[in-house]
């Protein structure tokens, strides 16, 4: 698993303690400075053994101290589904829409391309769906769909089959 924190003392520590929390192992950790991240973000690196079932809750101890999960083992997220968002995404929270399928623990936004014209015109966004089945592709882009519903946004759903 990827992960994103603030580089402060004791951010490693915060993100490897609910790991433990949830009976996870840690076999490695991989930590580098890199020039693509901004100087106060730190991305690390984590390889780990989780017991069946208990990603979600490790996802939402992880959020609980700030840490940002960027990206989870590919091998787990096996389908993947382009859509496009158009409308106030912004305005209307676009962070709680990826996290919406995010919470789910079997699917996850991997990519998120935005443009936004101005400030009162709608925005459109391409955004990135791995899954680790087609049955929980298909229930996050019913999430998505019923989001979207709720904050007036379209979606453009790609024609193959996710």
């Amino acid at each position: 698993m990827k992960l994103e924190m603030k580089d402060q003392p004791g951010q490693l520590v915060a993100a490897l303690k609910p790991i433990s929390a949830v009976g996870g192992n840690i076999i490695a950790v991989i930590h580098q400075r890199e020039t693509s991240t901004p100087a106060e973000a730190l991305d690390v690196q984590i390889v780990l053994e989780l017991p069946e079932g208990r990603l979600p809750n490790l996802l939402e101890l992880l959020r609980a101290q700030g840490v940002s999960v960027v990206r989870i083992g590919e091998e787990r997220l096996l389908y993947e589904c382009t859509l496009i968002m158009i409308g106030h995404l912004m305005h209307t929270d676009l962070s709680d829409t990826v996290d919406q399928i995010d919470r789910t623990g079997s699917a996850e936004v991997t990519e998120l391309s935005l443009v936004m014209p101005a400030i009162d015109a709608p925005s459109s966004a391409r955004i990135t769906i791995r899954s680790t089945t087609r049955a929980e592709m298909k229930r996050a882009i019913r999430i998505l769909s019923a989001v979207a519903e709720q904050k007036n946004l379209l979606i453009i759903e790609p024609l193959e089959d996710a």
